[in-house]
């Protein structure tokens, strides 16, 4: 029997449960082996031979080789453990969000500055709002 999971119909959100966990076991941890600058040099030397010593999926790896991380955290990955890709590649956590979301950096921040999101028309799947699926990167899959 598989557990109820309303939080699932929540717009332009993956949830990082126990299942996403464990599906995404090997991909977080090749994010956290990038937290040493030895393992940095030789991800960036490699990319894909380094990849490879890791039991991810192959999805996994054309998801961090593409550098699309809504792909990513589809595959089980989790923001605090992705953001090590963005540092590795030098770029900020904001503009590596403004990537997720179809947005600039600086619109980003703007969004953020301001609050957020606005929940109208973002509490669950099918209403209006601008983090709906189809007007969000991750919607286009």
């Amino acid at each position: 029997m598989s557990l109820n999971k309303p939080y699932l119909d929540v717009p332009g959100t993956i949830i990082f449960d126990a299942d996403q966990s464990r599906k995404g076991y090997w991909l977080n941890q090749f994010c956290m082996s990038l937290m040493k600058a030895a393992n940095r040099e030789r991800f960036k030397a490699d990319e894909r031979a380094y990849l490879d010593e890791w039991a991810m999926t192959e999805e996994q790896k054309q998801a961090v080789l593409a550098r699309d991380l809504n792909w990513c955290m589809r595959t089980g990955g989790n923001i605090y453990f992705l953001a090590k890709i963005g540092a590795t590649d030098g770029k900020s956590f904001q503009q590596m969000a403004g990537s997720m979301t179809g947005m600039t950096e600086t619109e980003y921040r703007e969004m953020m500055i301001r609050g957020g999101r606005s929940v109208e028309g973002n509490r669950y799947l099918g209403e209006d709002g601008d983090a709906q699926p189809d007007r969000q990167p991750q919607g286009k899959h």
